[in-house]
């Protein structure tokens, strides 16, 4: 039987139709496979095959597992523990509601055909496999953060929105234009969902009303001054507010990636031993790191001196054209430092009057 495609509903609320390449089942199994589509955000992960096996097993509950060429975590910090696949929250949760929703669906057909539905009982494994993974992996960044023996599967939206620095550069500008056309004078900037969904679920801001601006604060914040902003906010998690500490106005791995080494040069200042520095260093992610200057009570102080260099950079950034302000936070740690004027721009990204 031929499935050209199923409707797939993404965590950003869309139903998007996925073409399926190859399928099979037998006795209590079935798996297919899909291509990756990257969109403009070419990546070497672009067109590799994605296979998905899933299988009746005794456990109750859904379990996902990793299979043949993706990765494992090995190191603390990341989105999953130690010993797991690396398979991030949000893939792990759109899997399980899309399994849901068909045994949901399954379980009404088997009811009124009057038989017994035999997952009520049972549980399902599902596993993932990227057949490439392996080799794909081996050129990515996987390797320097712990994670081995494949790709990660990751995600926030499962919209791949354009990457390409002069198409994202134009939507970004374009999206500014329309709201200074209205009149507006404030400008509120995440990088992208994380910052976002902080924002709105612990800052309680309006993130729905936030520009995205990617890795692109330079051209943001340029684009801000031109269009007659007033006002600018940003907030960001660490690992990439880091690096705009240091001046790096467009922060993909491409372009920079000098997070550890910021922070460690930050917890050096306020006294950390050189042991703890080169903990620091030696960390899979700014999270991590994060953890090891919180163990050794020199978070608080690091914080302090990466937010006062952060708040030089942006305003050296706009030269006094407009006022910018930021908040960096954590996933765990919530927020992390904020810039003088930051606090007052929160209220009115809270319940002000837009102006």
């Amino acid at each position: 039987i031929a499935i050209p495609a199923v409707c797939v509903q993404t965590p950003s609320g869309l139903d998007v139709p996925v073409e399926i390449e190859e399928h099979e089942a037998g006795s209590g199994w079935a798996q297919c496979a899909v291509r990756k589509d990257a969109g403009d955000d070419h990546d070497v992960t672009d067109g590799a095959l994605v296979v998905v096996r899933v299988e009746w097993c005794a456990e109750p509950g859904i379990r996902i597992a990793g299979g043949t060429g993706v990765g494992r975590v090995t190191r603390a910090g990341l989105d999953q523990p130690v010993g797991e696949a690396a398979i991030n929250s949000v893939p792990r949760r759109m899997i399980r509601e899309q399994v849901l929703s068909v045994l949901e669906d399954a379980s009404k057909l088997v009811r009124f055909e009057g038989g017994d539905a035999p997952f009520e009982s049972e549980g399902l494994l599902v596993t993932v496999s990227v057949p490439e993974g392996e080799e794909l992996g081996r050129r990515t960044f996987n390797p320097r953060l712990g994670i081995v023996g494949g790709i990660s599967i990751i995600g926030t939206s499962g919209i791949v929105r354009p990457m390409s620095e002069e198409a994202l550069v134009a939507s970004i500008e374009v999206e500014m234009r329309t709201i200074a056309a209205a009149g507006m004078r404030d400008l509120f900037v995440v990088p992208g969902n994380y910052g976002r969904d902080f924002a709105c679920n612990q800052l309680g801001l309006r993130g729905d009303e936030a520009v995205q601006c990617s890795n692109y604060f330079g051209a943001t914040l340029d684009a801000a001054c031109v269009l007659g902003f007033e006002r600018v906010l940003i907030v960001g998690h660490l690992g990439k507010m880091v690096k705009v500490a240091a001046g790096v106005m467009n922060t993909h791995s491409r372009v920079a990636d000098c997070r550890l080494e910021v922070l460690a040069a930050h917890a050096a200042l306020v006294g950390a031993s050189q042991a703890v520095v080169r903990q620091v260093m030696e960390s899979a992610t700014t999270d991590a790191a994060l953890e090891v200057l919180y163990a050794n009570e020199l978070a608080e102080a690091t914080m302090e001196s990466l937010v006062k260099a952060l708040a030089e950079k942006l305003n050296h950034r706009v030269a006094g054209r407009l006022q910018v302000e930021a908040v960096v936070f954590s996933n765990v740690r919530g927020v992390l430092g904020q810039t003088p004027g930051a606090q007052a721009l929160m209220q009115y990204w809270r319940d002000g009057e837009k102006r």
